[in-house]
């Protein structure tokens, strides 16, 4: 976290003059005489000699309309222009100060995060906090003016709506893809990690993600809904039918966005408890197999019943006191011996779901008769889960293997919890002062969004005007890299360790960020849409983000492998995009 404070000062050293220039540049004016210049010009001060004279002489400098020359200054004193390049130099300031308020913003909830843990914080509180900028950018581009001045700069929000989807879902997750590549095992179809030595082989080297990873990219692809309701409703012909049909998006996206977060909430405890089952039944796996070794291979007998004699054996062993019952003592004996290689669990937790599984009379021992049943209940699972028959043979050989590879793989999906290199898990250090510091961090990047997200929209607008390129394009390209490009860096310099467990988090985050566009940023855009009763007209850009969301999310949602020739798969979509928005918009006249 050093690193990011450093990144923070340094960033903050170049924000203090830029805000001090903005501050002391005020709109020019100028005035011009289109006649010789060796004509004699007045002053428009009249002399005693021309009180008589009339002062609308063709010679008498006046200033033309405001409306026709100057540019309306945000909240009366920021800097505007007319011109190209005055705007161009106004988008790239306001939009790395917005770039400086996410990254503060991004920061700040990282160490909150660390402090409070995830739980509420993690669920809730951080995903508003990283859609922020983005949701103020929206908002501000439809509450400036008149309705036909929001109608206009509404298509700012929009653009920067589905400029940060596609944006996020095809030139990031591809650049993900590259950096963090690694050789693909033959064997297990998975990405080997820190292992680069295949380059750039296009199905020899990719990245390998956990199985939750697979879960947010369905709820990715989920979060789309309110896009097609409202587009799907948008066919009614009555106004106040494609009113209602704003209304209905509006709540539908409000109601996924606190489920998304009760999800965000609750999924922590959701992915403790799943991994905690899959370490049982890598636990009933080994003692099957372990069982299997001291019956040579034949666990049942030639009437596909269990060969008690062969399980009587085992009880007698494991039973050191021989008083006919297993205590929590002796299992646990022999769940140390049989040393899983594959995991690191807590073995008095295995012993306990060990007991509760077998235990009928809840007297927290094991009788024979109870171990009897509780191994034919895990070799009727594992017949079940493994694809076996009850065969005496060899078969039972087979089917525990595949039971035994099946729950190891599970296991390998689910993640796992240990710390990245660099990373400390013992709390950290000072808390008041680190919460302070998160807390200052957070009301700065707050400030500075809120303060110079109108500002942005307004330099985007007169860009558009001075330019005559649509704003939609413009926001859709240049706005996106203002408001998620320290989200962007944070991905490609995680996804570069090269790691399963960093590779899960990095698209992880990006299929989260992507959601939270979809239900946050989407209600308040539609809200304005509805309260401000704007015109629905972007038939285009709602089709150009279910098409990257449903192929992205479809194509994530059903593998955690993802070679090399994946990325030009997402490379594509990004001029795809634009190209389909510009055909359908400019050519078909679609919306």
């Amino acid at each position: 976290m050093r690193n990011s404070f450093s990144f923070n000062r340094r960033h903050l050293v170049l924000t203090i003059p830029i805000l001090l220039l903005l501050l002391l540049i005020t709109t020019v004016h100028s005035r011009y005489s289109p006649f010789d210049p060796s004509d004699l010009i007045s002053d428009g001060v009249l002399n005693n000699q021309s009180l008589n004279q009339t002062t609308s002489s063709p010679f008498h400098l006046a200033l033309k309309s405001s409306a026709e020359e100057t540019c309306e200054q945000t909240y009366g004193f920021l800097p505007c222009t007319t011109t190209v390049i005055g705007n161009l130099f106004l988008i790239l300031v306001y939009g790395y100060l917005m770039f400086f308020a996410a990254t503060y913003l991004s920061s700040g909830s990282e160490l909150l995060l660390q402090i409070l843990g995830p739980g509420i914080i993690g669920g809730l509180f951080l995903p508003v906090l990283g859609a922020l900028p983005d949701a103020l950018l929206i908002l501000v581009s439809g509450l400036s003016g008149s309705t036909e001045t929001a109608q206009s700069q509404v298509s700012v929000g929009m653009g920067l709506l589905a400029g940060s989807t596609v944006m996020l879902l095809t030139v990031i997750w591809g650049s993900c893809v590259v950096v963090g590549k690694c050789d693909m095992s033959e064997t297990e179809n998975s990405a080997i990690d820190r292992k680069d030595t295949k380059r750039f082989s296009l199905t020899g080297s990719g990245v390998s993600t956990d199985i939750w990873t697979c879960y947010a990219a369905r709820i990715m692809a989920i979060s789309i809904l309110p896009f097609i309701v409202v587009q799907l409703l948008q066919t009614l012909h009555s106004t106040s039918g494609k009113h209602l049909a704003v209304l209905i998006g509006l709540i539908l996206s409000l109601a996924i966005l606190i489920s998304y977060c009760l999800y965000q909430v609750f999924q922590p405890w959701i992915q403790e408890r799943k991994l905690k089952y899959t370490r049982h039944k890598l636990v009933m796996s080994g003692i099957l197999k372990h069982l299997k070794q001291r019956a040579l291979g034949r666990l049942l007998a030639d009437d596909s019943s269990l060969d008690e004699s062969v399980v009587q054996k085992l009880f007698h062993t494991i039973d050191e006191n021989g008083d006919g019952r297993l205590s929590a003592s002796e299992l646990k004996a022999l769940v140390i011996g049989i040393r899983f290689e594959e995991i690191d669990f807590d073995k008095d937790d295995a012993v306990s779901k060990l007991i509760k599984d077998f235990d009928k009379t809840n007297d927290n021992l094991i009788n024979f008769r109870e171990f009897i049943n509780g191994i034919q209940k895990w070799l009727d699972e594992a017949m079940r889960v493994g694809g076996g028959s009850p065969d005496p043979g060899p078969r039972t050989h087979k089917y525990l293997d595949n039971f035994h590879d099946k729950t190891k793989k599970a296991h390998a999906l689910l993640g796992s919890k240990e710390p990245e290199e660099g990373e400390s898990d013992g709390g950290v250090k000072n808390p008041r002062w680190t919460s302070f510091k998160a807390s200052l961090m957070l009301l700065a990047g707050a400030v500075i969004a809120a303060a110079f997200a109108d500002p942005l929209v307004d330099a985007v607008d007169n860009f558009s005007d001075a330019t005559s390129i649509p704003t939609f394009f413009i926001s859709f390209i240049a706005l996106p890299l203002a408001t998620n490009s320290s989200e962007a860096v944070s991905a490609i310099i995680f996804a570069s360790r090269k790691k399963v467990t960093t590779a899960s988090l990095t698209f992880s985050e990006l299929y989260g960020a992507v959601t939270m566009n979809n239900v946050l940023c989407l209600s308040v855009f539609l809200a304005l849409v509805y309260f401000r009763e704007l015109t629905w007209d972007f038939s285009a850009e709602v089709l150009v983000i279910c098409i990257v969301c449903i192929a992205m999310g479809a194509f994530a949602s059903f593998r955690t492998t993802f070679p090399l020739w994946t990325c030009f798969l997402a490379y594509f979509l990004y001029p795809f995009s634009l190209v389909l928005v510009y055909v359908l918009d400019y050519v078909l006249g679609w919306s």
